[in-house]
């Protein structure tokens, strides 16, 4: 499992109803793409439990070769094109678990980055990191957690996906405007080695 997110940091008078067309219009091209574990095409409004006005998809890739089909073909194009280039996160895939809702919609992602400590041995932290994402993916309302890690940054990104509203999830809360999940089933569960 490949991890790849951009954010698309707007100012704080966009008029976010534009994004949120972009998607109800767009959001359908990507339901069956191949390669595609799935895709949540997140936002964060500022003043509702955001400082800023954001647009920030994040995606599960079942298969490399369609993340790199989705980087170098018309549908990252389309966000190049109207936003400017903008720096994408990537990072390997740790875990992947499906949560008691796994079957219903997602209205809320929280998303945690945390930088594992210098000097310190990783291993024994990404242990402890799957061991999380495993018992946060047993919780009501979480319709699936995924772990990830940036080798380069040496940085763990966990994401949850939940099925309701969690004003009080520690990380950065994000509305899910759809769900693509073409190869959701094709998603390795449990720990990636």
């Amino acid at each position: 499992m490949q991890v790849m997110q951009y954010e698309i940091t707007l100012p704080a008078d966009y008029d976010m109803g534009i994004i949120r067309e972009r998607v109800a219009t767009r959001g359908h091209l990507l339901d069956d793409f191949p390669g595609l574990g799935l895709k949540a095409y997140l936002v964060r409004e500022r003043g509702a439990h955001s400082p800023v006005n954001q647009y920030a998809p994040l995606y599960l890739w079942a298969a490399p070769e369609g993340m790199n089909r989705f980087l170098w073909g018309p549908g990252f194009q389309g966000i190049v094109d109207d936003f400017g280039r903008p720096e994408v996160r990537h990072s390997t895939g740790l875990a992947y678990y499906e949560g008691p809702a796994a079957g219903h919609r997602p209205v809320t992602a929280v998303r945690r980055r945390h930088a594992l400590p210098p000097g310190a041995a990783p291993a024994p932290l990404v242990d402890e990191a799957v061991r999380e994402t495993e018992r946060l993916a047993a919780l009501d309302g979480v319709v699936c957690a995924a772990l990830a890690v940036d080798p380069r940054r040496w940085e763990l990104l966990h994401l949850t996906l939940w099925a309701d509203d969690r004003p009080g999830a520690d990380g950065d809360r994000y509305q899910v405007l759809h769900l693509s999940q073409p190869e959701r089933a094709a998603l390795p569960r449990g720990r990636h080695w």
